[in-house]
């Protein structure tokens, strides 16, 4: 044991100041039993190689090994892909920044010194190990990234898109327990799982054909061809009758015309832009107790209730524009949409109406 614990201090080869710290021994009597019960013993030579046997023969029947995930790569600093794989640096193996950053500032006052009282040294070597249990920590969740294939983030989240939308969302559900069973196990029981999703899919796509009385294959091609085509005969009435709600509106039916096209030619329908020509109009507003109203003739109730805007703000809006008016000798629509923050069709309106009813004069 002095030996060992002198070549420990020394370092290996340097069998001089073995010897000196020895003291009864020379150097090359240090250096002769050293390599020859150490180094050269048979005895060692055959324990290791019995444990690399068993070893072997222990992974030998076990699952297939994981393999990592191919080299991620080396972005430079700060651009979008080093942001993705949260700064993650292949070369070191290491993040920028790490799990609980921040460990290491609670030992940068420690100094361990002889005249410390047993009270002290024990609080800091308990400082110590908590420090030692947040490195194991942070190296834990180092490694369950790097097993899972967690840093390239993207080639990630691409393999996850190759499954169905319901196995994607076990996928996400059963995610926080990969940490437990392993990147294999996980793996396995996610494809397991889409391996069912995709049977129960056709069982009940076998029983569809049989409660519809089909007995081949054959006659199962001609039932989804038939079906395929109802579906796409249910879509061109149902966008026939949401035309024939806005008649009246050529855009719609100009929309409508263009969808009908794709499907005729063999694309998916386009889906149009909402406009307010399209829109199902919203109930008049109505004007029953809201403050104002008394203040307003018939013809402006009937404008409130259209344009849905409570007669007091509207009340605002007109004496404004009247102010404006008197002040110009006359108003644009431009000028009125400048004063009146709102949708800019209602101050169309409201600027028409009050051109029509005299109380202010275009420009």
């Amino acid at each position: 044991m002095a030996l060992l614990e002198a070549v420990m201090d020394c370092g290996f080869g340097n069998w001089q100041d073995v010897a000196n710290q020895m003291c009864t021994k020379t150097k090359e009597e240090c250096e002769k039993h050293y390599m020859k019960h150490f180094i050269n013993n048979p005895l060692f030579a055959s324990t290791l190689l019995n444990l690399k046997q068993a070893e072997e023969a222990k992974t030998t029947d076990t699952a297939i090994p994981f393999h990592s995930v191919d080299d991620p790569p080396r972005p430079t600093f700060d651009s979008l892909l080093s942001r993705d794989m949260a700064g993650y640096m292949p070369a070191r193996a290491d993040f920028i920044e790490e799990f609980d950053n921040y460990a290491e500032w609670d030992l940068r006052d420690i100094d361990f010194v002889e005249d410390d009282s047993d009270i002290l040294h024990a609080l800091k070597m308990a400082v110590v190990d908590i420090y030692h249990s947040r490195l194991k920590e942070r190296q834990r969740r180092k490694k369950i990234i790097r097993d899972h294939g967690l840093i390239n983030l993207r080639k990630f989240q691409l393999m996850e898109r190759r499954y169905p939308k319901e196995v994607q969302d076990l996928y996400e559900t059963m995610r926080r327990f990969a940490r437990i069973v392993g990147p294999v196990e996980h793996d396995k029981f996610i494809e397991s799982h889409a391996l069912e999703f995709e049977l129960r899919r056709e069982i009940k796509r076998l029983q569809e054909y049989r409660t519809a009385g089909i007995t081949n294959f054959c006659s199962a091609r001609t039932y989804d061809h038939l079906k395929k085509t109802r579906e796409e005969e249910r879509l061109k009435r149902t966008m026939l009758s949401e035309v024939l709600q806005y008649i009246q509106d050529s855009s719609a039916c100009q929309q409508w015309l263009r969808r009908q096209a794709d499907i005729d030619s063999g694309l998916s329908p386009s889906i149009p832009m909402a406009s307010n020509s399209g829109r199902r109009s919203a109930p008049p507003l109505n004007l029953t107790g809201l403050p104002g109203t008394e203040k307003l003739n018939e013809k402006e109730k009937e404008l409130c209730q259209m344009v849905r805007l409570v007669p007091g703000a509207y009340l605002e809006y007109k004496s404004a524009l009247l102010n404006e008016c008197n002040k110009q000798g006359g108003l644009r629509l431009a000028q009125a949409r400048a004063l009146i923050k709102i949708d800019v069709n209602k101050t169309r309106k409201i600027y028409d109406f009050l051109i029509r009813e005299g109380y202010i004069t275009k420009a």
